[in-house]
């Protein structure tokens, strides 16, 4: 931090101790190169005692500052000056790799084998005659998709729309939920983009830990009383521990929104992103709290990426706004990819081919595990979904171990507000060789220092 990014010093530069006053000359001062980018801000309380203000008129000028871009709020980290560069846009996201040189094993993008993917050929041989492109004023979902999307849907009650992918769905939820500097529960950890989008939203993540059946119930309660507006979970899978929630788990989390005082003003976004390929059973909230959540499923880890499309189903007065506010931009998932996904969900052979790409990515979990368990002495977990979240002596000599060993692992610390984590992030789903050289440069990475 600049010696100028003191409470003290700062206030002595302003010279008008009004919300554009200040406002005025932190701009100033960032466009000069006296405030650099990453700089930390004094909290509000302190900068309004040094300028002798109210911390309303200080907060006010934050916010002016944070909607032009020049600031961002990170929780209980603080507040700094944003980066000018274009990576800045999304930090977490692009430390995600954290990788060094070149690697001839990637393990570190969290996607789906491509070769456990869905043949679309039959999908799009049966669709095109018939996929319904020419209207502009037929309904967003295409109504072939809708019915076979509630046979399974946890909430009858739930309105349901068709969005561009998962992360679509949840920015637009947010923005219909929320409001400038209102405050977001996230999983500690969790999936980077998550922290980028609220950051670019100007909201506020509020971390909870969890442990193996997801967000801890007292933690959830702790973070209550901070009064926030939305909660992010991920019932399956989660990216990035593996966790998927149980059934008891749902039930103590919904029982904590229940009692408590402010609960029911919090609305809960479930990012359900591997439905056909985790090995856990469908859990979710809105089984209790059906007009408190939001539940958002998307195709591309069972599917195809590339169909970039995710259903969305949630209370009927927040899913007619999102509706409505995109009618003045994309409007609708095209129908046609709504039509293939509609032929890929009642496909025979596309769905034994989910049914084998579920049971090889649980057979490769296991395989890996019990490498590295032979690896390292005790008993390593076996996690669901395509991802495994290793503990490490130090993150980025782990890292740098395995670079050096041909293999790319994401940094832990790309997923949690902290600086570092004891973690990696190996995505053992990519993994159809023999897992043992494997788990053998793991555990070397996982003891070096």
């Amino acid at each position: 931090m600049t010696p100028l990014a003191t409470a003290g010093v700062l206030a002595q530069r302003v010279d008008t101790p009004t919300p554009t006053g200040i406002a005025t000359t932190l701009a100033a001062l960032i466009a000069e190169g006296s405030l650099a980018p990453g700089d930390r801000l004094p909290t509000v309380r302190d900068f309004a005692r040094a300028l002798g203000v109210s911390p309303a008129t200080v907060s006010t000028a934050w916010q002016a500052l944070a909607g032009a871009g020049s600031i961002v709020a990170r929780g209980r980290a603080g507040t700094f000056i944003r980066q000018t560069e274009t990576d800045a846009v999304t930090p977490h996201t692009r430390r995600l790799a954290g990788h060094v040189g070149p690697a001839r094993l990637d393990l570190s993008r969290g996607t789906p084998d491509p070769a456990l993917l869905p043949d679309l050929a039959r999908a799009f041989a049966r669709a095109t005659p018939r996929a319904g492109t020419a209207s502009y004023h037929d309904s967003p979902v295409l109504p072939a998709l809708e019915r076979q999307l509630r046979e399974g849907w946890p909430a009858p009650s739930h309105r349901l729309t068709v969005l561009d992918g998962a992360l679509d769905a949840i920015d637009r939820s947010l923005q219909q939920l929320t409001r400038f500097g209102d405050r977001v529960i996230v999983e500690e950890p969790t999936f980077p983009p998550f922290h980028d989008l609220l950051e670019a939203l100007h909201l506020v993540a509020v971390p909870v830990v969890m442990d193996e059946h997801g967000m801890l119930p007292d933690a959830l309660a702790d973070a209550l009383a901070r009064g926030p507006r939305a909660a992010i979970l991920q019932p399956r899978a989660q990216n990035p521990t593996g966790a998927s929630m149980t059934a008891a788990r749902a039930e103590e989390l919904a029982d904590v929104l229940r009692r408590s005082p402010r609960g029911s003003a919090v609305t809960i976004i479930e990012d359900d992103h591997s439905d056909a390929i985790a090995q856990a059973a469908a859990v979710s909230l809105s089984a209790s709290l059906p007009e408190q959540t939001i539940v958002v499923r998307s195709f591309s880890k069972s599917h195809g990426p590339d169909l970039r499309i995710a259903a969305l189903g949630g209370p009927d007065a927040v899913v007619e706004r999102i509706e409505a506010r995109r009618t003045l931009g994309a409007w609708w998932t095209p129908r046609l990819i709504q039509r293939i996904v509609a032929e890929l969900l009642v496909d025979g052979e596309a769905i034994a081919d989910l049914a084998f790409a579920r049971a090889t990515y649980a057979a490769r979990q296991r395989r890996f595990a019990a490498a590295l368990s032979a690896e390292l002495g005790g008993d390593a977990p076996a996690f669901d979904g395509i991802n495994s979240w290793i503990p490490v002596a130090d993150e980025r000599a782990a890292i740098v171990s395995l670079a050096a060993q041909g293999i790319r692992a994401a940094a832990g610390s790309a997923f949690t507000l902290s600086d570092a984590t004891d973690r990696i992030r190996v995505t053992i789903g990519a993994l159809a060789s023999d897992p043992a050289p494997v788990a053998a440069a793991v555990a070397r990475a996982a003891r070096a220092q």
